[in-house]
């Protein structure tokens, strides 16, 4: 049986898709499957920002087959491990929790290299091209972390 990992932001078209790219690039799929999601729903079906394809390709992902989608009560089901990117994205999601298994699924994801500090990927939609490197590097750092763990059986 697979591990079900789903990476959740606000809009699911920059920093969660980006998430999605790096894990699945870091991780055996035929062992794990990766998902994203926002909270919002003003992007459901449609492809990630141009600069987030863009940070993707010159590091040699392509995720211009994923489309936006928004996060669901039926995630908690579906999924064994939800990495949010910030702290509303958090609160939010675990608004929506049903039980303390559901909440014990949701993380935020920069704990992965910053433990205890409630760091929060900064949402780059509304800066320039140097915001999106930025995140990229943060999510590859943090995906690191989780696919190691993933891989040793840890997470």
């Amino acid at each position: 049986m697979k591990t079900r990992v789903l990476m959740v932001c606000l809009g699911n078209i920059c920093r969660s898709p980006l998430a999605e790219g790096i894990l699945k690039s870091k991780v055996d799929q035929s062992k794990v499957f990766v998902d994203s999601a926002g909270t919002g729903s003003w992007h459901i079906g449609e492809q990630p920002d141009r600069r987030s394809i863009a940070i993707a390709k010159r590091n040699n992902l392509d995720i211009t087959q994923q489309r936006g989608r928004q996060f669901s009560e039926k995630d908690f089901d579906d999924f064994d491990h939800i990495f949010v990117m910030d702290n509303s994205n958090f609160r939010d999601v675990i608004a929506m929790a049903r039980n303390d298994e559901d909440k014990q699924k949701v993380h935020l994801i920069l704990e992965e290299i910053f433990p205890s500090e409630n760091v929060d990927v900064p949402d780059p939609y509304h800066g320039g091209e140097q915001g999106f490197e930025n995140v990229y590097q943060m999510l590859n750092e943090a995906c690191e972390e989780i696919a190691e763990k993933l891989n040793n059986g840890t997470l």
